[in-house]
């Protein structure tokens, strides 16, 4: 058991409440936001709060609740983000505008907020999660690849000016997991027909491994860079979970 605690935004979907699990399981005070309800099995000794981490009030609101739950941090792992599936010259400017606010500003702004808290106790880690989308993309999801890149370079920012107080920043890539966004956007065409299963079994034969990933693994990772026993040299690094799919060249 440790008497560390997280906050983890993003933890009613697959890889949040993956990684909720996790640290709850590693003896972690969890402390979990997401705008949909969690349920009834948040873990216990935790705080759940439901809130909408796009906009700029509500954040603030959190880390207000936050700081009267704990004085520090010892890790904040942005997961939440949203996705729009769809052609570029039809994304509007209000959906364009609606992803970066859900999946950078809310990293800037949240960081902001939650760095007295990181620093409270001598430092901490920031886990940022990306996708693969920032290094290798596809039709008709600019918005989110675009969303996804310029958090990478977040990364590297944050990780140098926070460097000074100890605070190591961070960044996963997960490739193609099993979760309801990866579902949601399989319409997208690029990986074929047929029904969901169809789809999700060509999507598996284009990763090296021959198959799509789980919620479980990227928590797995997200845990590495997030606890300092483990990761303590990483800062400003882009780790890749993707099955090898990134590997293989596209041409064949």
């Amino acid at each position: 058991m440790t008497d560390k605690t997280v906050l983890i935004t993003g933890v009613a979907g697959g890889i949040g409440r993956a990684t909720v699990a996790l640290f709850a399981e590693k003896g972690w005070r969890v402390i979990g936001v997401d705008r949909s309800l969690f349920g009834s099995d948040f873990p216990a000794g935790g705080l759940f709060i439901q809130a909408d981490i796009s906009r700029a009030e509500e954040l603030e609101a959190i880390f207000d609740k936050a700081q009267e739950f704990t004085s520090s941090l010892d890790a904040l792992v942005n997961n939440a983000a949203m996705q729009i599936a769809k052609p570029l010259l039809e994304t509007t400017v209000e959906e364009w505008d609606a992803v970066m606010a859900a999946n950078l500003r809310s990293v800037f702004l949240g960081v902001k907020l939650a760095y007295p808290l990181l620093k409270a106790e001598g430092g901490g880690a920031v886990v940022n999660v990306s996708s693969v989308h920032a290094i290798q993309t596809s039709a008709n999801i600019a918005a989110y690849a675009a969303s996804k890149g310029g958090l990478l370079a977040l990364t590297r920012a944050m990780a140098i000016e926070f460097a000074p107080d100890e605070i190591r920043v961070n960044a996963i890539l997960p490739g193609a997991v099993d979760t309801p966004m990866l579902r949601a956007g399989l319409g997208r065409g690029h990986v074929g027909g047929g029904d969901i299963h169809a789809r999700l079994e060509n999507l598996a034969r284009k990763t090296v491994n021959g198959r799509v990933g789980t919620p479980e693994e990227i928590a797995s990772a997200i845990y590495f860079l997030a606890d300092g026993s483990q990761s303590s040299f990483m800062t400003g690094q882009a780790l890749v979970v993707d099955g090898g799919a990134t590997a293989r060249l596209s041409t064949e």
